[in-house]
């Protein structure tokens, strides 16, 4: 059954925010991509049963980095990034670029 009230999450952003190409979009637009990573980071950490210390351990940093990063840590070097995924998860990243 189809709810005429419910709308998507795209659709609650646009009301909530603003439209794309709007400053206070662009805005929420990049914070949300830094949440993006972390959480994904967080999940990718869990589901190989490591704690943020181990993962740090693994990589060459501290416990407290990796928790930032999981946290919404907006400046990561890319060389960092890439230790955490390679060595401390075990993964490989991959980057896209879309137009």
């Amino acid at each position: 059954m189809n709810n005429k009230n419910l709308t998507s999450l795209n659709e609650f952003i646009d009301k909530e925010v603003g439209l794309k190409g709007t400053s206070k979009r662009e805005e929420f637009d990049k914070g949300y991509e830094a949440f993006k990573l972390g959480a994904i980071i967080q999940q990718a950490r869990q589901a190989k049963g490591l704690t943020q210390e181990q993962v740090a351990m693994l990589a060459g940093t501290n416990k407290s980095y990796i928790s930032k990063l999981e946290k919404d840590l907006k400046d990561v070097r890319f060389s960092t990034l890439q230790r955490i995924i390679k060595d401390g998860l075990g993964a490989e990243l991959q980057i896209t670029i879309k137009y």
